[in-house]
């Protein structure tokens, strides 16, 4: 018979490549940003915040800080990785106020955790006391990262598109709440079951605005494509003119 410790073992493991799948599921998103050199109007807060939700929860799975969390460190290591080549990329790519915006939250992430880090090691001694100071960050920062879609989900209820929150994010999100929901269910963690439960929540919601405004998406698109098209041959058109009116008559 499978123990418990296995199942919850297996189910991690399988949480941990839904979770690769969620951090390397905004690649079409950027893929687009560097083909078009502009991020558009693409939000750098999802991007921040999950950032930030990696490296604490990289902390918290460190032996020094929580023991026995190796599935939990080498994830969240590999999240902080991906999350900051889309930050950086996100710099790159943006100017103006986005970038301001962005720099300004991305030198915030690296306070907070840097700050968390030196307070928890210098003034708390046992694993117990530091499991539970970083856990309950964790716990709070994971539901901001979860709330951080919501400033999109807003801006897809105005303007009736989802062209700024991908698919392949919001399906991914749905699994990963899912799988470390169970995983944390198994054996019971309160740590682990309050922000995933709340993701998959959001996840489900977001799910349902690609439903309902999947038609009107792709009615925009074709509408601004058309009219670029327009646009386009108007300009080919006077074009013409002037060089018929500019070239010399025999």
């Amino acid at each position: 018979m499978v123990s418990i410790d296995a199942m919850r073992t297996a189910v991690g493991i399988v949480g941990n490549a839904i979770a690769l799948g969620l951090f390397l599921s905004p690649l079409p998103t950027f893929i687009r940003i560097w083909k078009k050199k502009s991020v558009e109007e693409f939000s750098v807060i999802p991007y921040v915040a999950t950032l930030l939700n990696c490296m604490l929860w990289m902390l918290y799975g460190l032996p020094i800080v929580h023991p026995n969390s190796t599935l939990v460190l080498t994830i969240n290591a590999a999240g902080t990785a991906i999350e900051l080549c889309y930050v950086i990329l996100y710099l790159f790519f943006s100017d103006g106020p986005k970038r301001s915006k962005a720099l300004l939250l991305f030198i915030g992430d690296l306070a907070i955790v840097a700050t968390v880090s030196a307070i928890v090691l210098v003034f708390f001694h046992t694993h117990e006391r530091r499991s539970l100071i970083v856990g309950i960050l964790c716990v709070i920062f994971c539901i901001i990262m979860y709330l951080a879609p919501l400033t999109v989900m807003r801006s897809v209820i105005k303007n009736k598109s989802v062209e700024y929150m991908p698919l392949s994010l919001s399906v991914a999100s749905f699994f990963n709440g899912l799988c470390w929901t169970i995983y944390a269910l198994i054996r019971f963690d309160l740590y682990i079951t309050i922000p995933n439960t709340l993701g998959l929540l959001f996840s489900i919601t977001q799910l349902v605005l690609h439903v309902l405004y999947y038609k009107t998406t792709k009615m925009q698109i074709a509408e601004r494509k058309k009219k670029g098209e327009v646009g386009l041959t108007d300009v080919v058109v006077v074009d013409s003119l002037k060089t018929s009116k500019s070239a010399p008559s025999n």
